[in-house]
């Protein structure tokens, strides 16, 4: 053990001149010191606000290799433990004072009392965990003892906001707001600006095969509103039923049931899902390209069996193209779009190759679409900044975009090859399936282990979902399996994440 007494000048808010006392312990001196602050942290004694002592300071202070310190700085900021801004030191991060438990005394007989308060409109229900948070204490262990928050995320559906290309992204900003015309500073076309449009329409053309013409382009605030729009449409042409994969995201059905529309599961087996069960349904949602979140991708006779139920039925395919650009063991398939151009509306999304708090998505529309999804999105583009738009038509344009998601790819890459690494030296009995794409896998497990393995890790401070979660409620509980995004964490927390699914794997 290191010498625990480190000494240092501390200017912040709260503590100044203070004494930093840490008990670096363990068998390894970075993991060490992260639990030594954390614990400082959870306890209190380094208020939020604090200044830490500089890496160069507090490693000579602790006798250890600066790197070690600035490495356990920068993954408990990523943790969100601790802030870094430029010129402003490394400080404690602000934290929400935690609710006083109710007295038991004052709880009305036959309910529960939350274990460290909770929200007076959920007393008297079972206690359950939120999705992806920490699970209730079980029983056995001592009153008031709350796990923290998820130390480490394993959500699917996020890139490494991290990785975000902040300087290309300021220049193309500067370069886009300098070239802008005054018009653009008014209310928008409701297709969106026609830079962007012109810019995707040779993009997707280029990359994801996808026929594409500006005219035919409308720029959508995120993937959920260009969806939103279409069950509004959908609706108005008397369509009853959108058929859905049998394993999806709920907010999608939910969406669609909002708008009036039933969602029939189509049914699942070993190679995907069934297009040819297609039927009296008016539109279908398919993820084609990486099935979300089940990993695999559409066999070419599944496609054309879409393909021939639209055109046969009238029907058309709503393409969700996620993150079709991130494919590692060979080159992405080509949209399914490029098949039937008047029978697929096909939807993509910046959220996973740059971030979901750009809101910027894109549909790619059948000509007699067009109109009608105007009518539904109204007379301008009220939903999407038109500094945002300019700025991303000059990302991609610049070729800014395509370094960037070749950089992610391989980053991506090297993190699902890690995953399956790991998996095979200390979890061999946990099969990663699914193809080499994306930015998530999924872990098989046991059977009746998905449930038990999720709660183990919430109070391993590590926030994991099961496959279950993406189930259609018309669906009978199938296999157990974890859904893992190996694309959330930042690169200096996914080792330590990567670490703590290892450890509660059967």
């Amino acid at each position: 053990m290191t010498d625990p007494w480190a000494t240092s000048e501390i200017a912040g808010p709260v503590v100044t001149g203070a004494d930093l006392h840490l008990e670096v312990r363990g068998p390894g001196l970075r993991a060490g010191l992260m639990d030594a602050l954390r614990e400082a942290v959870r306890t209190g004694r380094l208020a939020p606000g604090t200044r830490l002592p500089s890496s160069r300071s507090l490693a000579g202070d602790l006798g250890i290799a600066r790197n070690t310190v600035a490495d356990a700085y920068a993954e408990l900021v990523a943790e969100g433990w601790l802030t870094a801004q430029q010129g402003s030191g490394t400080r404690v991060a602000p934290r929400a004072a935690p609710r006083r438990p109710a007295p038991p005394s004052r709880a009305p007989a036959g309910r529960r009392t939350p274990v460290g308060g909770a929200d007076p409109a959920s007393a008297g229900r079972p206690l359950a965990a939120p999705a992806g948070g920490p699970a209730p204490a079980p029983a056995g262990r001592r009153p008031g003892r709350v796990r923290p928050g998820p130390v480490h995320t394993l959500h699917p559906g996020t890139p490494d906001l991290g990785s975000f290309p902040r300087a290309d992204w300021l220049k193309a900003a500067r370069r886009a707001l300098s070239a802008a015309p005054n018009e653009a500073f008014g209310y928008g076309d409701p297709l969106g600006r026609i830079e962007l449009r012109t810019v995707l329409a040779e993009y997707l053309a280029r990359a994801r095969g996808v026929y594409a013409h500006p005219g035919r382009i409308v720029i959508c605030s995120g993937f959920v509103h260009g969806l939103m729009l279409m069950g509004r449409v959908l609706r108005e042409r008397r369509v009853h039923e959108v058929a859905v994969e049998s394993y999806g995201l709920d907010v999608h059905w939910n969406l669609l049931t909002e708008a009036g529309l039933r969602t029939p599961a189509l049914p699942l087996d070993e190679h995907g899902t069934r297009t040819d069960r297609l039927g009296r349904e008016g539109a279908v949602l398919i993820t084609p390209a990486h099935q979300f979140p089940i990993g695999g991708a559409l066999p070419p006779r599944r496609r054309a069996a879409a393909v021939d139920w639209a055109r046969g039925a009238g029907g058309l395919i709503l393409e969700d193209d996620y993150d079709g650009e991130f494919r590692y063991d060979r080159q992405p398939v080509g949209a399914l779009q490029g098949l039937d151009p008047e029978r697929v509306v096909y939807l993509g999304t910046s959220s996973k190759s740059l971030t979901p708090g750009l809101r910027l998505a894109w549909m790619v529309l059948p000509e007699d679409l067009v109109p009608e999804v105007l009518a539904a999105k109204g007379a301008v583009d009220w939903a999407s900044s038109a500094l945002d738009q300019l700025t991303l038509a000059e990302f991609i344009s610049s070729g800014a975009y395509d370094r960037h998601v070749r950089g992610m790819r391989l980053r991506y890459r090297r993190r699902r090859d890690q995953l399956v690494a790991a998996l095979a030296e200390r979890a061999p009995d946990v099969r990663v399936s699914g193809i080499a794409a994306g930015l998530h896998a999924v872990l098989e497990l046991p059977p009746g282990t998905e449930q038990s393995v999720v709660q183990a890790a919430a109070w391993q401070g590590l926030a994991l979902q099961g496959l279950d979660r993406f189930r259609h409620p018309s669906v009978r509980r199938g296999r157990d399996a974890l859904v893992v995004g190996y694309g959330t964490p930042t690169d200096s927390a996914w080792a330590g994440a990567l670490d703590a699914l290892c450890r509660v794997l059967p």
